[in-house]
């Protein structure tokens, strides 16, 4: 621990691109702890399903907010931030140092940057909004956001309606908002770490290996312990990668090669928004993020590490 601002570890990156074995080394050459940053990792009883860390790995070094949320409580990502600054603070009075790894970008975001100040949104006004179609709100938010309805894909239905809604019930534009985020660790702590961008091809054979991997592991009980408990379809837990594959699979609507090549599918498919998330979002903000590892550059592409 520097006597200026705290060191705050960070690896991100999409699934299947290294982030735990690279996170892991690094905590245990610096008696770090891991702090989970990966919105799947967070619920009890999806280990497999979630890529989440082995019984040995746990063994390696500490890791905090792993496991820990029934699959029944959904988390925002406002909610996870305030668990993590609070488990980085703890970490930081120990006098360690806190290693964030994930790959929920928002969930990152929200922690260092912190949040919009967006007052409640009129339920009159979500409602509405939420009821219609995508292009008719894509339509509607080009005449009253013009700068969010050419940021937006007009298919994007969340987004748009997002977007839409916070200028509708509040008359300013959500980019407004944004810019006046309150909160955020980055101004008191000393960010280090990567982000790991690896070429796709061999990122997209890691996400086919894994999910094949998962079902041999303990994947399918997994998701079948969760099925019977008969939650809301709609929950973050039940519309997690691989989930619906293996459901599906249960239900003998796939047949289990089937059920690897759809769950291989939605796993390249989830990498290839992280990776284009990453990409345009943060690279140019953490530039600096390319730090060291006792003084040995760690690259942003994981064709340079052994991992």
């Amino acid at each position: 621990m520097s006597k200026g601002r705290p060191p705050l570890g960070l690896i991100a990156g999409p699934t299947a691109s290294g982030k735990s074995a690279l996170a892991l080394a690094w905590a245990e050459r610096t008696n770090a702890v891991l702090i989970n940053a990966d919105s799947a990792q967070i619920y009890a009883g999806l280990r497999i399903i979630s890529a989440g860390p082995s019984a040995d790995e746990l063994a390696m070094a500490e890791h905090r907010l792993f496991a820990f949320r029934d699959p029944a409580e959904p988390c925002s990502a406002a909610v996870w931030a305030a668990l993590a600054a609070a488990a980085v603070r703890e970490v930081w009075a120990e006098g360690r140092m806190p290693i964030l790894v994930g790959g929920t970008g928002l969930y990152l975001r929200t922690l260092l940057d912190g949040i919009a100040p967006v007052p409640p949104i009129d339920p009159e006004v979500r409602g509405e909004v939420r009821r219609a179609a995508v292009d008719e709100n894509h339509l509607r938010l080009t005449r009253l956001d013009h700068a969010a309805a050419a940021r937006l894909h007009p298919s994007d239905t969340t987004r748009v309606a997002r977007a839409l809604e916070v200028v509708l019930s509040t008359g300013r534009p959500l980019s407004d908002w944004q810019e006046a985020r309150e909160g955020g660790l980055r101004g008191e702590a000393d960010v280090r770490g990567a982000i790991l961008l690896p070429p796709r091809e061999w990122l997209y054979q890691r996400c086919d290996a894994r999910f094949a991997a998962m079902l041999d592991s303990g994947a399918i009980q997994e998701v079948r312990a969760l099925l019977e408990r008969q939650l809301d379809p709609a929950l973050p837990a039940m519309r997690m990668i691989g989930v619906r594959e293996v459901a599906a699979y249960l239900r003998r609507e796939l047949e289990r090669e089937q059920c690897v090549a759809a769950g291989a599918q939605a796993t390249r498919n989830y990498a290839k928004r992280q990776y284009t998330w990453f990409r345009h979002q943060w690279l140019g903000d953490l530039a600096a993020v390319e730090e060291a590892l006792d003084g040995e550059k760690v690259g942003l592409m994981a064709d340079r590490m052994a991992c």
